[in-house]
């Protein structure tokens, strides 16, 4: 035990490091927040990296309108109790503007995010966005450093990232660019749920097991709701199910579970062999070469 908590302090120290350069060297930061797992974590670590005060950046929400009605009040409630300063990029207002277009046929409004947030960080002329992505989570989000640079169209160069040499970070960057900022990019999930255990962190119910309405969709198990309701040649029954990652409605599928607290959780994780997003991601069944143009065009 006495090992992984030092491990996890290193973590977090490292983490905190890089919230705290960027701070300093940056002019109008803000923090990517979904709800999820990942974005409570790092929002803690980003309160922890200014405390004793209160932790002055925007908290940005790009709501697609899809999210799971657990992850919109746990959202309200988290900037609620620490008073902080929610900024919400809406893909409904894109989409009313005619910026974004929905595909015929296709309620995924996974890939509208992009339009969504390069619009918002113009809006307020962000230069440095903090994310909670992790490199283990997929190949082309391994390939990004912890400051992974956008130009003036918010898109990314993975050949032309600035080297990082003994947690030194060059932050120079022109007008109307900006960074992403990964400060969880060398934790696992286990780590996360290890440091949410560690530091009593609050999560969403969504993430604890619970019963609810599902049907069985290309091998998952994909809620009974407003947007993915039971089609006719499928039957929905009630199962005892928990969420590994929190997306939007129409592209996160849960899976069975019985684990209701975290250190239950941590015993899942550690015997699984298939990562969160493999297991629970319905979008994420295209290519590696896909996902890294999907982030070029300034995906998060």
């Amino acid at each position: 035990m006495g090992n992984e908590i030092s491990n996890l302090e290193a973590l977090e120290a490292e983490a905190i490091h890089l919230i705290r350069e960027v701070l300093t060297e940056l002019e109008r930061p803000a923090l990517l927040f979904s709800g999820g797992k990942d974005s409570a974590v790092l929002l803690h670590l980003a309160m922890l990296a200014v405390k004793p005060k209160k932790l002055w950046i925007p908290i940005v929400h790009i709501d697609t309108g899809h999210n799971f009605e657990e992850v919109i009040s746990y959202r309200d409630k988290i900037i609620s109790q620490f008073d902080l300063n929610l900024i919400i990029g809406s893909v409904q207002d894109s989409i009313d503007r005619k910026t974004a277009v929905e595909e015929p046929g296709n309620l995924s409004r996974n890939k509208l995010q992009t339009v969504t947030l390069l619009e918002t960080i113009e809006d307020y002329k962000f230069d440095a966005l903090f994310g909670g992505a992790r490199r283990d989570e997929e190949k082309a989000r391994a390939k990004e450093r912890f400051l992974s640079h956008r130009d003036a169209f918010g898109q990314w160069n993975p050949r032309g990232q600035k080297p990082e040499i003994w947690h030194l970070y060059n932050t120079k960057h022109h007008t109307d660019e900006h960074f992403r900022v990964f400060p969880l990019s060398n934790w696992t999930e286990l780590d996360v749920w290890k440091y949410i255990k560690l530091r009593n962190i609050e999560l969403p119910t969504i993430y604890y097991s619970h019963q609810r309405e599902v049907v069985r969709r290309n091998s998952m198990l994909v809620a009974v709701t407003d947007l993915t309701p039971k089609l006719e040649d499928e039957e929905s029954f009630v199962a005892t199910v928990r969420y590994r990652t929190v997306g939007d409605k129409t592209c996160t599928a849960a899976v069975e579970s019985l684990s209701s607290n975290v250190d239950e959780i941590i015993e899942e994780t550690q015997t699984s062999r298939i990562s969160e997003r493999g297991a629970t991601r319905v979008d994420d069944k295209f290519s590696e070469a896909a996902m890294e143009d999907r982030k070029k065009e300034g995906y998060f």
